[in-house]
């Protein structure tokens, strides 16, 4: 009787094992048929893996989530054009165009987001960030204006100043030989300044690592992507007063920075001697533009009263092997041999973690060019207005 009850018990339960194998198998042909069809509905990733991250890379910043890729395709269909062709045709004329929108887009997502607020004039005494100690000397201004105009002619009210910011700074690493990153669009402008912040919030070029490193965290930059955006420093002049200190009196010693290579100590000694210590105040880069010139028959304003003719002041030249030579390879390679001008840039291989990313990026080019353009495309994101927040501006100098 015993006998009888364990088989039909056995018999049970292995039915009901059955049942539980094709339940889980059932499972898991429907969450593999699920993951297919979500795969499917993705673009095929590029070959550098750029186009792919810039999917989860609006996920993750400000409000990124409503930008766009190709915003003005319908409301102002030739915007991203325009920016192109302005840009390149100044670019022919003077390549040192580069650093300063570089800079300026720098500028204004560092602080409070990429909304254009850096662009705006002081009105009804309310301060501009321009008149930041670390924004007094950005160069660009006039630039970004006159595409706006141009922008204003094609397509009233439509194309956000923010976006002609970065789109401009997009186009300018390119024609400086740097990589190409797609930029999602349908930024809005910011109504107010942030000047204190920017006072406060803008990393100085004589800073120690760790610092450097908790303002980039601030913002989201983890230690690679903070090493990858520094590559920006491939481009510019760099005034004698922002390292003149490591030259003859590092941290008041009365002896250079011990981390210098001996020999471009005195190559930058060479340009750069103590009469230069009394220069007044200005920002590490300068940069030249050219004189006012025509885009498809309009006249455009100088651009001499934002950037000057010509650098007055000595300096080093950053990519000094010459333009376009490998843009970023240069400037990891002088951080290897003592060779980085700025304090905060050779401050990199102070640190095992950040210093590994310096070798990396000085050994593989292809490697840098894509971090670079992944990091760019999150500054580009960050903290961005969009509708319904924001306005579009129809002076990128003014609210009204």
């Amino acid at each position: 009787m015993f006998g009888v009850f364990e088989t039909h018990t056995l018999r049970k339960l292995s039915f009901l094992v059955f049942l539980l194998c094709i339940l889980i198998s059932l499972k898991n042909h429907n969450a593999e048929t699920k993951n297919s069809l979500q795969t499917a509905r993705l673009p095929p990733p590029d070959s550098s893996s750029i186009f792919s991250r810039r999917l989860s890379l609006s996920a993750k910043f400000g409000d990124s989530r409503s930008l766009e890729y190709d915003f003005y395709r319908n409301s102002c269909p030739p915007a991203e054009q325009i920016i192109r062709t302005m840009i390149q045709r100044l670019y022919e004329v003077r390549p040192n165009v580069a650093p300063a929108l570089l800079r300026l887009v720098f500028h204004d997502c560092f602080i409070e987001g990429c909304d254009a607020s850096v662009l705006l004039d002081a009105v009804n005494g309310i301060r501009s960030e321009k008149d930041s100690p670390p924004n007094e000397t950005l160069k660009g201004f006039d630039i970004i204006d006159s595409i706006k105009a141009e922008l204003e002619a094609a397509c009233p009210g439509i194309v956000s100043c923010a976006d002609i910011l970065v789109l401009a700074a997009r186009e300018v690493v390119v024609l400086a030989g740097g990589p190409f990153y797609p930029l999602d669009t349908g930024r809005r402008d910011s109504s107010r300044a942030f000047a204190d912040a920017a006072t406060y919030g803008i990393p100085s070029p004589d800073e120690e690592l760790r610092t450097t490193l908790a303002s980039f965290a601030s913002r989201g930059f983890n230690e690679k992507e903070t090493v990858s955006l520094l590559g920006a420093h491939s481009i510019g002049v760099v005034h004698c007063k922002f390292f003149l200190d490591r030259l003859y009196n590092f941290h008041g010693t009365n002896r250079p920075d011990p981390s210098l290579d001996s020999g471009f100590l005195e190559l930058m000694r060479s340009r750069c001697n103590n009469s230069h210590r009394t220069a007044p105040p200005e920002s590490p880069i300068s940069f030249n533009i050219p004189p006012p010139f025509s885009f498809d028959g309009l006249p455009l304003p100088s651009f001499n009263s934002s950037l000057p003719s010509s650098p007055e002041e000595p300096g080093m030249v950053m990519d000094y092997d010459g333009l376009r030579s490998n843009f970023g390879t240069l400037y990891y390679r002088s951080l290897l041999q003592g060779r980085g001008i700025l304090y905060a840039d050779q401050q990199l291989m102070a640190k095992e973690g950040t210093e590994s990313w310096v070798r990396a990026y000085a050994s593989e080019n292809t490697l840098f060019r894509r971090d670079f353009a992944i990091t760019m495309m999150k500054l580009s994101n960050l903290q961005v207005l969009t509708a319904p927040l924001g306005i579009v501006r129809l002076n990128c100098s003014k609210v009204g």
